[in-house]
């Protein structure tokens, strides 16, 4: 059997999809395993057992829910024409892209303060008295993760490696919530939600990209289906124009080929698989796919890693702080003590 880099080549064309797919399934799935862990312990710690019926009813109608959606996203697309199919692939992945960027951006500025935040939603939907609120509250928390994982996996839509992947990640996430929860298990999670979120931004600077380029073959956005005169073509050959090539400088840009090395990588290889599993990359681009791609990182990662940054240092200001307020209370203990043995003995 041939093996490409230490795996048999079917196996080393699907372990980029199943560990791209199961990271989503992890991050997503250790949100909603945190957030549902800590509404059971502080319903528990009220004393108001008697809700948490409801906020597994919520947990299991918003799975459910997100279950349902994907299924409909993957069997019910092949019932639609090849345009249609794009139109809604192109535009899912656009939302996806957003709704990631939002989470990434909260988790990391909330992610300190979560539990104090979600304990005062919690006060304030019992406080309405029927206890349904909270219900809601689990409900619209695992929908969210669920309906954004199933977003960000369309593009592996009926790839069974993609599934066992998302459902190995949020089952581990599952396990690590209930670890933490009982004090089983400890991890920073400043610095979890760090490297998850880096690596969620360049997942969906990719999915732009395969969201931009759906809604070119859609011709919904001008590109290299378009067709004459939107299209920049060779006149002699009728051949989309690539790269910097043509009769001037730039002539593909921006309804041309960005690049295309299917000659170098092959579509279907392993490195072609890993590249667009990671970063979105594939062998044929168009110039909007890169320019999309490029934007979207050069804006969106440098924003992130200042968040993280300043996260890092609030985190070492409150440690410092807490290191400074308990030397002081130890002195203040230490140089009480002589005092009241002193009057004791008095």
């Amino acid at each position: 059997m041939i093996f490409v880099d230490g795996f048999p080549p079917t196996l080393s064309r699907k372990f980029p999809v199943f560990l791209a797919s199961f990271l989503i399934g992890l991050r997503e799935g250790l949100e909603a395993s945190l957030i549902i862990g800590i509404l059971l312990a502080y319903v528990t710690r009220i004393d108001r057992s008697d809700v948490k019926r409801k906020i597994w009813w919520g947990v299991s109608i918003a799975i459910a829910l997100s279950v349902a959606i994907g299924a409909f996203f993957t069997f019910g697309r092949y019932a639609l024409s090849f345009v249609a199919q794009e139109a809604i692939g192109g535009t899912m992945s656009l939302i996806a892209v957003g709704m990631v960027t939002w989470m990434v951006f909260w988790m990391m500025r909330t992610a300190s303060g979560l539990k104090g935040e979600l304990q005062r939603g919690v006060d304030q939907a019992l406080a309405i008295g029927t206890g349904w609120a909270i219900f809601w509250l689990a409900f619209a928390t695992v929908a969210r993760e669920g309906i954004e994982t199933t977003l960000m996996l369309w593009g592996w839509a009926g790839s069974p490696i993609a599934l066992l992947g998302a459902v190995t990640g949020i089952l581990i996430a599952a396990g690590i919530g209930i670890a933490l929860n009982r004090g089983m298990l400890r991890i920073n999670l400043r610095v979890f939600f760090a490297w998850t979120g880096a690596f969620l931004i360049i997942v969906a600077a990719g999915i732009l990209a395969y969201g931009i380029h759906d809604l070119q073959e859609a011709a919904i956005l001008p590109g290299p289906f378009s067709g004459h005169p939107i299209t920049p073509t060779d006149l002699r050959t009728g051949e989309v124009l690539t790269g910097f090539d043509g009769p001037f400088w730039l002539a593909a840009f921006p309804f041309g080929w960005a690049f295309n090395v299917e000659d170098a990588i092959a579509p279907a290889s392993a490195l072609a698989a890993f590249l667009k599993g990671t970063v979105g990359f594939v062998p044929q681009m168009t110039w909007l796919e890169v320019t999309a791609w490029a934007c979207y990182m050069g804006i969106t990662m440098p924003r992130f890693l200042r968040e993280v940054w300043a996260q890092r240092k609030a985190a070492k200001a409150r440690e410092a702080a807490s290191t400074s307020t308990s030397e002081t209370s130890q002195l203040a203990t230490t140089s009480a003590t002589p005092t009241s043995t002193k009057e004791n003995n008095e």
